[in-house]
């Protein structure tokens, strides 16, 4: 009698390529541990206010709750004599929650990104402290809380100069290579030109006609960050527009809109994702720059820029400098690594496994 053949091994589950790619990401370890600490420090300056205020979090005085971060109540609500806001750093109001029953709870940092130590031992800027971790500036505002908010504004400001540049990237990259000819002709003619503009002339002008912002910073490099994208985009779409899919597409009768979007441009993202880490990192790199020369942001609003150019304007405070080169230095090592890893994940000469 012969016997049955033994039963087949069932073959493991075939992977897509998005989960390929997040597997080879996470092998790189430098890039994907870059990863969780930049995300996390992001979490953390999204809860800035949670971590650098110079209003307690919860206050109890005289058996009534009170929220200072929400609202801060007059000094008379503290047994003092007047109506303005509650300056907690007070000498009189401190006094006021040592009383039995009375206390509260300040984050850890003890000073908002505007507070200025009017009450410093030593004049500004001083060097660190129990109270400033990383000294005061020059106007005596705490250097650690202008870090914090700073590093907050450069990954935001970075994030959506980068959405704003991936959308026009991909879309005048999409158009050129897609159709080709004389489009492409001309959209190639248009980006020389363009891109021969003296960018800086241009934000030197805008910021003397009118009030320096965000809004006004990321209008005007927005109007030049699409241009280096758009390159790798176009060359993707001309590559993949003459393959059978595309070719099937159009004799299945849809339409080049639904083709270009449904078809070639998922197979023609690598570029863009492998672009963003090293975008973000130009974009905090401008806006830096911009802030040290004095056409970035306005006055009183806290930037790694500003604080790099208090840091040349007094180099006796070394904690000024330091502690924004640590911030920025470590902010584009991350950025890098992460650039990096995406792009040794989205190489298609990599081993597929």
């Amino acid at each position: 009698m012969t016997e049955a053949p033994a039963s087949a091994t069932p073959l493991p589950p075939a992977l897509s390529p998005g989960r390929l790619a997040w597997r080879r990401f996470r092998r790189h370890r430098l890039g994907f541990y870059s990863l969780i600490l930049f995300g996390l420090l992001f979490v953390l300056s999204l809860g800035a206010e949670l971590i650098a205020n110079d209003r307690p979090l919860l206050a109890r005085y005289g058996g009534q709750l009170h929220v200072p971060l929400l609202h801060n109540p007059p000094e008379t609500a503290f047994g003092g004599d007047f109506e303005t806001p509650t300056d907690f750093h007070d000498p009189f109001i401190q006094r006021q929650f040592e009383q039995p029953g009375n206390w509260a709870l300040f984050p850890p940092i003890r000073f908002h990104h505007s507070s200025i130590n009017y009450f410093a031992p030593e004049p500004h800027p001083s060097g660190p402290s129990a109270s400033n971790w990383l000294g005061t500036d020059d106007r005596g505002r705490d250097v650690a809380a202008r870090l914090l908010y700073g590093f907050r504004l450069s990954v935001l400001f970075a994030l959506a100069l980068t959405a704003v540049g991936v959308l026009l990237g991909v879309l005048a990259g999409a158009i050129q290579g897609y159709y080709g000819g004389r489009v492409d002709l001309v959209g190639q003619r248009f980006i020389e030109v363009w891109g021969s503009m003296p960018e800086l002339y241009l934000l030197i002008i805008f910021s003397a006609l009118f009030e320096p912002g965000l809004l006004l910073l990321l209008v005007l490099l927005s109007l030049f960050g699409w241009m280096g994208l758009s390159d790798y985009v176009r060359a993707e779409f001309l590559r993949n527009r003459q393959l059978d899919y595309v070719r099937a597409a159009r004799a299945m009768g849809l339409s080049n809109w639904q083709i270009m979007r449904r078809h070639i441009l998922p197979n023609s993202l690598t570029p863009v994702v492998t672009f963003l880490p090293f975008r973000m990192s130009a974009a905090i790199l401008a806006l830096t720059a911009l802030d040290f020369l004095g056409l970035g942001v306005p006055p009183g609003t806290p930037s790694l820029g500003e604080l790099l150019a208090q840091g040349k304007n007094n180099l006796d405070a070394w904690w000024i400098s330091l502690g924004t080169f640590a911030v920025l230095v470590l902010t584009l090592l991350l950025l890098t690594f992460m650039g990096d890893a995406l792009r040794d994940a989205l190489d298609p000469r990599k081993v597929q496994r």
